[in-house]
């Protein structure tokens, strides 16, 4: 195979909408075998599957009718183009994609998980610089393009906040924008102003990715939750069509809410709880773009209402900062603090628990529980994680050589951890 055995086994289960259990028994294997199958060539457990499988499998998905959209839409061109922006290869809004165009990312980003894991390296961006251009305050994201961008060989030059930027002598983001692509060769852009990101893009034709513009949109954040979901999922046995999901906190101004939840709109049957102290709802432009494909949007007062029999729990930080005339006080409460409690209460063992982070984890700060900390429902550090091989993944379909990463991967010569952190669950990035 031209692709790893697990990203050809994940893709073949998303083209067929199959779970694992019904995916095993479709083509006739135990469940067990299956796992063993889509664990990571490194992993202890890793099993290579019986060559007639692999044949089986691949002509199942070619002969799969619901496959159709998936064969017209890679005959449309390539990826890049299909979600370029007013005809550039840039990434501003989580509504360039469809469905397919999302899925077709992911697939992306499973080839790019040897490398984000630290057991292959590739110089496909090799020469290549990134202009990371945060005129706003930002640890994770900044330095998840960074690695990301450097994983593929490239290099990058960082920029954080107002002060050390030019903007600050009265510099118009036209010009700054058009000094910059002169000396890289992509940016990514944060500001804290809505729409501002766009005005970068206007004025350049080299790849931008909006890295968050105020209480607009976060689009690489919402596809690292979307694909952290699909892979939860998979591995719970679940699928995400006719999924509960709950997003609970600051929906006003949470701008990773507002582009996650139009994602998972292009889903079908979806019930989505919003639970949001009183003035920080959802904006009803989002609502009413969310409900298609027959979704349910219930918005809630209390959590034990928003969360019962939730699939998906997506906490979000009060984002105090971007506040006009409202009072944090009355609305930073404990009353809207997820915690394990409440989850073990009206949640399932299976319950995913995500957020976006940062989590203002200091006493009284009423954000996502730290007693969820060694709980293995609390998704938050796979989830960072994964932004890893999805930064990847946008960067390499935007610059064109996502299909040159495959033969460009060799072994790493450092030694590496099996697991990042300590006291990771044991399925904690190897699934």
């Amino acid at each position: 195979m031209s692709i790893s055995q697990q990203a050809f086994l994940r893709d073949a289960m998303r083209r067929l909408n199959l779970t694992r259990d019904l995916f095993a028994a479709r083509i006739g294997v135990k469940r067990r075998a299956l796992d063993t199958w889509l664990l990571p060539e490194g992993s202890q457990e890793f099993r290579s599957m019986p060559e007639v499988v692999e044949r089986f499998v691949g002509e199942i998905v070619q002969n799969r009718d619901l496959l159709e959209k998936y064969t017209q839409s890679a005959q449309s061109g390539p990826l890049r183009d299909r979600i370029a922006s007013n005809g550039k290869h840039q990434l501003l809004s989580v509504d360039q994609f469809t469905r397919e165009s999302a899925e077709d990312l992911f697939r992306v980003a499973d080839m790019m998980q040897p490398i984000a894991r630290r057991r292959k390296v590739s110089r496909v961006l090799e020469g290549a610089v990134l202009g990371n251009l945060f005129f706003e305050a930002s640890t994770r994201t900044r330095v998840s393009f960074g690695s990301a961008f450097c994983r593929l060989g490239g290099a990058v030059c960082d920029t954080t906040g107002f002060t050390f930027s030019s903007m600050a002598k009265g510099e118009s983001i036209y010009d700054t924008s058009r000094v910059m692509s002169g000396y890289v060769d992509a940016l990514v852009v944060r500001h804290p102003e809505k729409g501002s990101v766009a005005e970068f893009a206007a004025a350049t034709n080299i790849p931008v990715v909006n890295a968050g513009d105020g209480p607009g949109e976060h689009p690489s954040q919402a596809l690292l939750d979307l694909y952290t979901i699909l892979t939860e999922f998979s591995r719970l046995g679940k699928l995400l069509d006719g999924a509960h999901v709950a997003m609970v906190g600051d929906l006003k101004y949470g701008r990773t809410v507002h582009s996650l939840i139009k994602l998972l709109s292009l889903y079908k049957g979806i019930k989505f709880s919003l639970v949001a102290p009183r003035g920080l709802e959802m904006p009803q432009y989002i609502i009413e773009q969310a409900a298609r494909n027959g979704n349910v949007i219930e918005q809630k007062s209390s959590l034990a209402e928003g969360l019962h029999g939730a699939d998906v729990i997506y906490a979000t930080r009060v984002q105090k900062e971007r506040f006009v005339g409202e009072d944090a006080e009355s609305v930073y409460t404990p009353d809207f603090q997820v915690g394990k409690a409440i989850i073990d209460a009206y949640c399932s063992p299976d319950t995913i628990v995500m957020h976006p982070l940062p989590r203002d984890s200091r006493e009284g700060a009423n954000d996502l529980s730290t007693d969820l900390n060694d709980d293995s429902r609390l998704a938050i550090f796979r989830q960072t994680d994964n932004g890893i091989p999805i930064r990847m993944a946008i960067f390499a379909v935007l610059l064109g050589v996502e299909d040159l990463v495959q033969h460009s991967m060799r072994d790493v010569t450092w030694k590496h951890p099996s697991h990042v952190g300590p006291d990771d669950s044991s399925f904690h990035g190897l699934d």
